[in-house]
């Protein structure tokens, strides 16, 4: 599965380290020391992935990604950060990158993060098997509906927008109701509606449907975290019934 892979990072020492590790994988590697020459570089030779830093000089990681997405450029993405809080990570990842990773990493955990995301990309464009279609009914867990035939989310009666990826994810979810979902099973479900996925797409689709279902985003009744595992929906009010007293 050899690719030809540019890295955009403007530390000669990392950079250098990075470029041995995809060589020995087998990988055709360019270096370039800031983000205006990885736009220029991707444009021309429109590379398998581009392995990118957030932080550099002339134009940043993130600017990177946007401008790269908004040209419709299909090039993965995996990012690069010193930062590390969920806002910023998840900023990346709203913007189109395809995975990340924050420094300080291992050469080799990169090298197995790359060969994921190739591997998955190349499932993604191959020709699917028929999927088995979620039946054209109307699903509830609670005051959450999901009108499958009609493509339509409410919540007690209030109308929900949901993205394509959103609604796949919910609409799984609520045929299996209190089922606990791992992140890779909720991948199966964006396979053909989410163009740049990743483990870390799944947690960016939770959050935004917490923002769209949820009373309190940050405290889920609905959408709930099973730490270790994933996640699941569930009825508030039933949940309710069966807390300790």
């Amino acid at each position: 599965m050899c690719a030809n892979i540019v890295i955009a990072e403007d530390d000669v020492k990392q950079a250098e380290l990075v470029r041995r590790y995809l060589e020995h994988e087998g990988h055709a590697v360019m270096v370039v020391p800031d983000g205006r020459a990885a736009l220029e570089e991707v444009r021309r030779g429109e590379p398998d992935l581009l392995v990118l830093d957030v932080m550099m000089p002339r134009t940043d990681g993130l600017d990177v990604v946007r401008i790269l997405r908004a040209e419709c450029r299909e090039v993965l993405v995996l990012m690069l950060t010193a930062r590390s809080t969920e806002d910023d990570l998840l900023l990346g990842l709203d913007l189109g990158a395809d995975d990340y990773m924050t420094k300080p990493f291992s050469p080799r955990e990169l090298t197995a993060r790359v060969r994921t995301l190739l591997r998955r990309n190349r499932r993604a464009a191959a020709p699917a098997a028929p999927a088995a279609s979620i039946e054209d009914e109307a699903l509830s867990v609670g005051a959450l509906r999901i009108d499958t035939a009609r493509h339509e989310v409410s919540v007690a009666g209030t109308p929900v927008v949901c993205t394509p990826g959103e609604f796949r994810i919910l609409a799984a979810m609520a045929m299996e109701p209190d089922r606990v979902f791992s992140r890779e099973r909720l991948l199966e479900e964006l396979h053909g509606f989410d163009k740049y996925i990743s483990n870390r797409t799944v947690d960016v689709h939770i959050m935004h449907l917490r923002k769209k279902i949820e009373h309190a985003p940050r405290r889920p009744a609905r959408l709930l975290t099973v730490f270790g595992v994933g996640y699941k929906l569930t009825d508030p009010a039933k949940e309710a019934r069966h807390a300790p007293s």
